[in-house]
């Protein structure tokens, strides 16, 4: 009798621990579950300053209705190439679209498509804050170190009745791999065939001596809001939420015209190649600004890579289209300008093409 009831409670004792222990495997897969789910909502990017203050406000706004949290790192468009050429993010973002050596350095097939359009304007610090008129000639002449002075005759030619100071001109530019600056370059190489020989188009350039360097549009606005006489290259919306001056600046027709969002967009109105990669400097539009540009984000065509799982690769996916559709409200009150039909085309047509396991992720 005794050993039938050891015998009981023996096997009780054993079911109990059995039953405990299925309620912790339970509880590690669900836990497990829970921790992978999360993970798929993590996106990571990084890349150009320039749209960082609209990217900011983009993710911020999509979050709050699909659960995805974003986190970005504003590190410059030369950065986040080598970011995503290393696989250490889910998107790069760049004011250059990729070179072919980029395309060719990469490990695997990558796609790219705008997200919005900006403008670099030219900035100063000058006493009374005057809004200056610069030409091609003279903005070249500026940063090639020829003209030195801010009475200097060329300028003052342009910009009658304006009280100009006998001060030197410092300028400023980026000093990191800067989408920013291969906008500024792109132009001035159009315009400059002395800059195109000398110095030329890129994200990093060797500037002539003498001028001052800033890491991101955040370090040459500080810049040039701290030294009196300083000008340099930002992005529009940098400018006006620091309240600072820019140039009007003479266009390919011959006119005069300030950044805004319209003259900006007005660059933008031709047709798209089918892999986005396309300089929209120096338009000949009659009213167009001409150094605006695309910003564009890079990512692999096929998203089966580095254990990732396809929740994750669909919820990137679907993030960035919503940054192509919905997200364009969020562009004009940030002053960028959204981007036109011809443009959205063609980055459905981007994000259609890209995979996971082969398969695309949009249906």
């Amino acid at each position: 009798m005794k050993t039938s009831i050891f015998k009981t409670l023996a096997f009780a004792g054993t079911a109990l621990v059995i039953g405990l222990s299925s309620c912790g495997n339970g509880g590690d897969k669900t836990t497990d579950a829970n921790a992978a789910n999360d993970a798929d909502k993590q996106i990571l990017g990084a890349g150009a300053t320039f749209p960082y203050p609209l990217y900011s406000k983009m993710f911020s706004e999509y979050g709050k209705t699909s659960g995805i949290q974003t986190n970005y790192q504003s590190i410059g468009s030369g950065g986040g190439v080598k970011q995503i050429m290393n696989k250490t993010v889910d998107f790069g973002a760049s004011d250059a679209f990729l070179s072919d050596a980029d395309i060719a350095a990469m490990p695997a097939p990558v796609v790219e498509f705008p997200t919005c359009l900006g403008a670099d304007v030219i900035s100063y610090n000058l006493p009374g804050n005057p809004e200056l008129k610069l030409t091609p000639e003279i903005i070249a002449g500026i940063f090639l170190r020829n003209i030195t002075k801010w009475n200097d005759k060329k300028i003052a030619a342009e910009n009658p009745g304006v009280s100009l100071p006998d001060m030197d001109i410092s300028v400023a530019h980026r000093t990191d791999g800067s989408g920013t600056t291969f906008i500024f370059t792109d132009y001035l190489s159009k315009i400059s065939d002395d800059w195109k020989t000398k110095i030329g188009a890129g994200k990093s350039v060797n500037w002539p001596e003498g001028e001052l360097g800033g890491k991101g549009n955040e370090g040459v606005a500080g810049m040039i809001k701290q030294t009196p006489g300083t000008i340099g290259y930002i992005e529009l919306a940098y400018a006006i939420q620091n309240n600072m001056s820019y140039a009007q600046v003479k266009n390919a027709a011959g006119n005069y015209i300030k950044p805004t969002i319209q003259s900006t967009s007005l660059c933008a109105n031709g047709d798209i190649p089918a892999d986005t990669r396309i300089s929209i400097t120096n338009s000949n539009v009659d009213q167009a600004y001409p150094i605006s540009s695309f910003t564009w984000i890079i990512l692999y065509k096929e998203q089966n890579y580095n254990n990732r799982s396809k929740d994750k690769a669909t919820n990137l996916v679907k993030e960035l289209w919503w940054m192509i559709h919905e997200g364009q409200a969020q562009t004009a009150p940030l002053n960028y300008a959204p981007l036109p039909p011809k443009a959205v085309t063609a980055a459905e047509a981007v994000l259609k093409s890209i995979t996971f396991g082969g398969q695309p992720i949009l249906q």
